[in-house]
């Protein structure tokens, strides 16, 4: 038996690993391309989000000052006796603060004609305000009291360069000879720009208010919202999780399920406000616009959501854990409950948390429950209260300020999606850091 010959075509092409040859190159050169497409792509998503952020950040910073009137004022016990003796106390009290005004405007040598028609447009009805203080604090009769008292939005506007002389028009806000009052006191120092402590901490105002209005009543209203959805949502979620995932047959009962909370999970969140009207404010009767309501319709949106991630942390810990646990003796209920769940809780809270993030910025179900249509002006008056009263919620705040027509309320709804971000990028970080803390890699 002889060796055969070897066919010239089919002898090995001679190369050498150290020299590319025009297949070798064609292939890194499209590898190169798609690395190239990858970090442009990456590029472009950074420059929007970059763009997105300074919007957001440009058009809600003014939200956050507000332009305040400082006044050194004295009222003397026979200023407060002759007020009180008055049929319109409040006014006799704006009088006093106007007199004490046109004198540190005098003192320091400004001549603008102070009157009560423009201080009300500067500052609002101010009457009501000192009388109160000096109601509750009797003892700062006869001594020098210094008040910060917030401008008008219009006025702030003004002073931000938003608004011009040309472009104001005359109208029970503002006139245009009150821009003069305006540029004297900020002369002489008497104006000025100061940190909005109210928008974080205070509560809505009326329509022709947006200076006094705040997200702080919002903030209460999401939190017991939260609560709500946080006692409901977690152990009902993770214990739907471990029966289908642990203990529930593979049938087509199970398949169906599975299938449903897969569809629920893309359902549009309007729906479960549908769904949340029809069923606890029509039938159950509960009280529309209160957190407890929202916590509901909000718990049926992120349930899909706790289990899907549930489900998959379950999953994620390797049989081996199971099967030794079994093999010492363990009954499955003791193998789910003292290996495989604490394995898998990292994961549970990651998607429990993200889960209530996603809930905290949802809007349109609020819609359907009213939440939009309640004015929140003040804080509950106890726990109970806080979840069965008619309150607020941040997205609705926000969406309400949006839909007015001063601009000013504009400004306020930016504000308030800064705030809104900070919670959600605080909970998402907070996710990250229970992953990276707690997580196990097989």
């Amino acid at each position: 038996m002889t060796d055969a010959s070897l066919n010239p075509s089919e002898a090995p092409r001679k190369g050498s690993l150290h020299t590319q040859n025009a297949r070798t190159v064609r292939r890194n050169r499209a590898e190169a391309r798609f690395k190239g497409y990858g970090i442009a792509a990456i590029l472009v998503g950074l420059f929007f989000l970059v763009v997105l952020a300074v919007s957001i950040v440009r058009s809600g910073a003014p939200a956050f000052t507000r332009t305040v009137v400082d006044v050194e004022f004295t009222l003397s016990a026979a200023q407060l006796q002759e007020a009180e003796s008055q049929l319109f106390k409040t006014k006799a009290y704006q009088t006093a603060f106007i007199n004490a005004l046109k004198g540190q405007l005098d003192e320091r040598g400004m001549q603008v004609e102070v009157d009560n028609a423009a201080i009300e447009r500067l500052m609002g009805k101010i009457g009501g305000d000192l009388r109160s203080f000096y109601a509750d604090n009797p003892d700062q009769v006869g001594k020098a009291v210094s008040f910060q008292l917030a401008a008008s939005s219009r006025v702030d506007r003004y002073l931000n360069g938003d608004l011009t002389r040309d472009s104001i028009e005359d109208s029970r806000f503002l006139m245009k000879t009150d821009l003069d009052l305006v540029d004297a006191l900020e002369e002489a120092g008497i104006i000025r720009n100061a940190f909005n402590w109210t928008f974080i901490t205070g509560t809505d105002a009326g329509v022709d208010n947006p200076g006094g209005a705040g997200l702080g009543a919002s903030v209460i209203g999401s939190f017991f919202m939260m609560l709500v959805v946080l006692a409901l949502s977690l152990p009902i979620g993770v214990a739907a999780s471990i029966y289908l995932e642990e203990f529930a047959p593979q049938n087509k009962f199970t398949d169906l399920i599975e299938v449903n909370i897969s569809n629920l999970a893309a359902v549009p969140s309007i729906v479960f406000g549908i769904l949340g009207l029809a069923v606890f404010i029509q039938f159950m009767h509960l009280p529309q616009s209160a957190p407890l309501v929202g916590g509901l319709v909000l718990t049926l949106m992120t349930l899909p959501t706790i289990i899907i991630s549930t489900r998959a942390s379950l999953k994620a810990v390797p049989p081996s854990i199971r099967d030794a646990a079994l093999g010492v003796g363990a009954s499955k209920m003791q193998a789910v409950f003292h290996h495989v769940l604490p394995l898998a809780m990292p994961g549970i809270l990651t998607g429990t948390i993200i889960g209530l993030a996603q809930a905290l910025g949802e809007t349109a179900p609020l819609l359907l429950i009213g939440m939009v249509g309640f004015v929140a002006r003040g804080y509950p008056d106890g726990i109970m209260a806080g979840f069965t009263e008619a309150n607020s919620a941040m997205p609705a705040q926000i969406y309400t300020w949006a839909a007015r027509a001063d601009a000013s309320f504009y400004e306020k709804a930016w504000g308030g999606i800064i705030i809104l971000l900070a919670f959600l990028l605080t909970m998402n970080i907070i996710a990250i850091i229970l992953r990276r803390r707690f997580e196990r890699r097989w």
